[in-house]
């Protein structure tokens, strides 16, 4: 995966940088695994808006992704493509018996190559298997939560955990946070970096790409008036004071993770910072 950088022939093309795209094989998706998005503009049930700045972007289809990988055997891939809901690959995949599903693809995997999951696989690229199959020290991505959830770690472009060791029924795994936490054995995790590791070194170039995107522009706390915002207010431009969410909770170095949050007992190191 590369990404290039655009000739500066307009203001918006002057600090763009895009991908390569050199990965992927197709630009049409898959008609059996596509499905509508309804978009809320961050507004809820009810019509009140619970989340500010969200609203337009371009009309997307989502594509159902298979997160579980409980479908036992061989598969061969058909297609890597781009998907608009998140920023990896994914890549077409088709069984023995003629299904096809999609998947996160990760780094280096090829049309036309073959992979598994299940008991039977090998800890090799692509391939999916119980923690307690894969041996120590691979490198893994779409890691489950709890057995048959689907995953739910290490998912975006270019991220990946690590297996650190293996105690009794629980494995000890590294997250890209640089957390270290303990998951069940029978978790299913697949082998594998996420594809469009380059994703970090992209730009957009301009507001309008945000646009595109679904984001809409974000208002300063500062330059709110105090009735909306802790830091609002004041004489010219004032600085605002102890950086606050508009809630006033503060926003830099306090920590808002429950002290007796069940899950805790299995952190064994905390993420760093």
């Amino acid at each position: 995966m590369a990404v290039r950088k655009l000739k500066p022939t307009t203001p918006g093309q002057r600090h763009k940088i895009v991908s390569t795209f050199e990965t992927i094989t197709t630009d049409k998706p898959e008609k059996s695994l596509l499905g509508p998005i309804k978009k809320s503009g961050g507004r809820n049930n009810t019509g009140k808006m619970t989340m500010r700045y969200r609203g337009g972007g371009h009309k997307r289809r989502y594509r159902i992704i298979d997160f579980k990988r409980d479908k036992e055997g061989a598969a061969t891939v058909k297609t890597v493509e781009y998907d608009p809901n998140r920023n990896a690959r994914i890549a077409l995949v088709e069984y023995t018996d003629g299904e096809k599903r999609y998947i996160i693809a990760p780094n280096g995997l090829q049309v036309g190559q073959e992979i598994r999951s299940g008991a039977k696989a090998a800890p090799e690229v692509g391939n999916a298997m119980q923690l307690s199959e894969i041996p120590l020290g691979t490198i893994i991505h779409n890691i489950e939560l709890n057995p048959g959830q689907g995953g739910k770690m290490a998912r975006s472009a270019g991220t990946y955990a690590q297996l650190a060791a293996k105690e009794g029924k629980y494995a000890v795994v590294k997250l890209p946070s640089g957390e270290t936490r303990m998951v069940l054995q029978s978790c299913m995790a697949s082998i594998g970096t996420v594809s469009n590791s380059d994703h970090s070194l992209e730009r957009s170039g301009k507001a309008g790409k945000s646009r595109w995107l679904g984001r809409r522009p974000r208002v300063r706390g500062v330059a709110m008036n105090p009735v909306d915002h802790p830091m609002g207010g004041g004489e010219g431009r004032s600085s605002g004071g102890h950086p606050r969410s508009r809630n006033g909770m503060p926003a830099k170095g306090y920590k808002t993770r429950a002290k007796k949050k069940p899950s805790n007992k299995f952190i064994v190191e905390k993420r760093k910072k």
